[in-house]
């Protein structure tokens, strides 16, 4: 099965909906311009005890696979591009987190554009935005 089956696409949707997270960081960090590092992640989480897991994403063709101290297999896509790839192939699909896709897609496209501070800081309220969708410890608003 390969990334552009309907049927793997399909089930990657239902995966990324359960057991799996779109999200974007917003991290301080004085070495870039405007004086934080966007980082964005599609994750998927499983346990290590299910050995079907590693193969399934391998099939993926990008990412990276960790195994976590907690026993927990953690999957993410950190390239931008692999992520808009990703995501146009599986959002039509995803049932939970069609908005957090959609948003994603437009952070990123967002974050190609940015040409002052203004434009970041719009991205930054975008990032805030895209916070209030998943559950999160730490809601601070930067802008």
């Amino acid at each position: 099965m390969s990334l552009n089956s309907s049927q793997f696409k399909a089930y990657l949707a239902g995966f990324l909906d359960g057991d799996g997270s779109i999200y974007v960081r917003a991290k301080p960090n004085s070495s870039y311009r405007y004086g934080y590092q966007i980082a964005p992640y599609v994750a998927f989480f499983q346990s290590a005890t299910c050995e079907s897991f590693l193969p399934m994403v391998g099939q993926i063709g990008y990412g990276k696979t960790r195994l976590r101290k907690d026993g927990i297999y953690e999957f993410t896509i950190s390239k931008q591009d692999d992520i808009v790839d990703f995501l146009a192939k599986v959002s039509p699909y995803l049932l939970l987190k069609q908005e957090q896709a959609k948003l994603m897609l437009e952070i990123l496209s967002l974050k190609k554009g940015i040409s002052s501070e203004k434009d970041f800081k719009q991205l930054l309220n975008r990032i805030d935005t895209f916070r209030e969708l998943n559950y999160s410890k730490k809601r601070k608003r930067r802008v």
